[in-house]
């Protein structure tokens, strides 16, 4: 598959083993600078690295967004049709590349897709509530790690009677 161009200084590519360092950087980091609106995570970083070269990377469809001169700066996770991960680095909130991510998403899973977001992380579901998702499930938390609650969002949105 090509380079996808995001803009000058970002190209969006599937990701390689190679990437697994740098990969689970931007994971660790999202998450981390994320906790005001989410739970902490309950892996420690080791476990996360481990995570991403063993099961991420062998496993899953992963994209990245590479950035000129700071690496990767975003990753995108697929597994079958979920969305498994969407992060972006702390410093390139904000600059369209979760939604450039995201379209790519839609692109590789034209048939659907769904994903999970915790119910206390209101500015996710901004995200895919204005990218066509609905909430189709909301749960007490029981099944994540975290135990926190959650929301299970599908694309396309369920069309009404």
């Amino acid at each position: 598959m090509p380079d996808i161009p995001v803009h000058a200084d970002v190209t969006v590519r599937a990701a390689v083993q190679d990437d697994a360092t740098q990969v689970a950087q931007v994971l660790i980091d999202s998450r981390e600078a994320s906790v005001d609106s989410i739970p902490p995570s309950v892996h420690d970083e080791e476990e996360v690295r481990r995570w991403v070269a063993d099961v991420l990377l062998p496993h899953r469809e992963v994209w990245v967004a590479a950035a000129d001169g700071d690496g990767l700066v975003a990753v995108l996770v697929l597994h079958r049709d979920w969305v498994d991960q969407l992060m972006v680095a702390p410093d390139w909130w904000g600059r369209g590349l979760g939604t450039r991510l995201l379209a790519l998403a839609k692109q590789r899973r034209p048939d659907g897709l769904q994903l999970w977001t915790f119910a206390t992380n209101e500015g996710a579901q901004r995200f895919y509530e204005r990218h066509g998702f609905a909430a189709a499930e909301r749960t007490d938390g029981a099944g994540n790690e975290e135990g926190a609650p959650d929301i299970r969002y599908v694309w396309p949105a369920p069309v009404g009677p």
